[in-house]
């Protein structure tokens, strides 16, 4: 049986996602600090995520009605009871004890959707058994990347298949790891009882010895990088819906779409793989315009307000993922800290729809932003 996540009080104080940040900090030690709150090289892309977000202007609409609103929004089949998702984030043990269970336990009390790492500290199938019970849950999706052993990887998704997870989350846009300099100096390592639980038995690939003017990654490890043929393959062996994380280009945002796939996450790995790639703000709308409303298209990156989400969907996400803030408030609070996180957010969003003359998401559209020439765009 699941055990039930220990009880917290949030701390007195906090009452914005940064504020859950800063008191992060005094519990966190510098190894997980690293890990969660660091970006690739000079984090420039980390930055730009948070930045774009407020350069976008939101041109509120008056005297319109509001009585009866909501939040609900439609995704993949499902009636969402709001637009907000907890994206996947590996290790969370380094955080709490409870890791992915207390965050699994606090998006079904706050019907937010969940998406698993491949790389979670708890294992799938208890974090499967402390959502699905929850009838006001949000979708279980299962985040995958693929591993060079086909055979493990094929049974890995079986294994959530069977456990009722309900789409897979492919990430896309790592074929390694980007350059994380704070965790080189933190001298990063996972402490014990916080590895990948749901890799246990995979073998790492054998080693080709590389003479001295070759390259470990061209030579070697990239050898195993997936390619689009991996998604025709992976699609093959499961009956679930497929998604792809880590999509910033049109181009790349049209051929997933001509390979079948269910859906989009418009990221940036949180500024952790390429840095100086764009902010997902500015890759969603051209992604949303390559698609033409082929599939939905979510995004990540960058969202701590309310204001962000509402922005988001206005630019044409179905829906938005938060990773970090999700983190802050585990670290902090345990369960209760990031129902928290997730309650400030939403509460957020209904206000500021309330404030731009949205009684619902759907009419957020492109009209409620800043036009480049510096009035509102789209129709009145």
């Amino acid at each position: 049986m699941t055990q039930f996540p220990a009880r917290h009080t949030i701390p007195p104080g906090l009452v914005t996602l940064a504020d859950h940040e800063q008191h992060a900090r005094t519990q966190l030690d510098d190894n997980a600090w690293a890990y969660f709150s660091g970006g690739a090289a000079d984090e420039i892309s980390l930055r730009a995520n948070r930045t774009a977000w407020d350069a976008l202007s939101l041109w509120p609409r008056v005297l319109r009605p509001l009585a009866g609103g909501h939040t609900r929004v439609p995704l993949l089949g499902r009636t969402l009871a709001h637009p907000i998702l907890l994206g996947p984030v590996a290790f969370q043990r380094l955080a709490h004890p409870d890791g992915e269970l207390a965050m699994a336990y606090a998006a079904a009390a706050l019907g937010a959707g969940v998406v698993l790492s491949t790389q979670a500290s708890v294992s799938l199938e208890s974090v499967a058994q402390a959502v699905l019970p929850d009838p006001g849950r949000g979708p279980l999706w299962f985040q995958l990347y693929l591993q060079p052993d086909r055979g493990f990887t094929q049974a890995l998704v079986q294994r959530a298949e069977a456990s009722g997870y309900e789409a897979l989350v492919l990430t896309v846009d790592a074929p390694t790891s980007g350059v994380r300099d704070r965790e080189r100096r933190a001298g990063f390592r996972l402490p014990p009882g916080t590895g990948p639980v749901n890799l246990a038995g995979l073998q790492a690939p054998a080693s080709t010895p590389l003479s001295p003017v070759q390259s470990a990654l061209f030579d070697g490890l990239l050898h195993h990088a997936p390619t689009w043929d991996d998604i025709a393959w992976l699609q093959s062996i499961t009956r679930l819906p497929v998604l792809l994380k880590g999509v910033l280009h049109p181009a790349d945002a049209r051929q997933a779409v001509s390979v079948g796939a269910a859906g989009l996450i418009v990221s940036n790995h949180g500024g952790r793989t390429l840095d100086t790639a764009p902010a997902t703000a500015t890759a969603l709308p051209r992604v949303v315009q390559a698609v033409g409303g082929a599939v939905p298209v979510l995004v990540d990156g960058g969202i701590r307000r309310g204001t962000d989400v509402l922005k988001a969907m206005a630019l044409g996400a179905s829906a938005v993922l938060v990773g970090r803030p999700a983190v802050w408030g585990l670290a902090n609070a345990g369960a209760a800290g990031v129902a928290h996180v997730l309650r400030l957010l939403r509460d957020e969003l209904e206000v500021a729809m309330a404030l731009t003359g949205c009684a619902t998401l759907a009419e957020a559209t492109p009209a409620l932003l800043e036009g480049q020439d510096g009035a509102p765009s789209g129709r009145d």
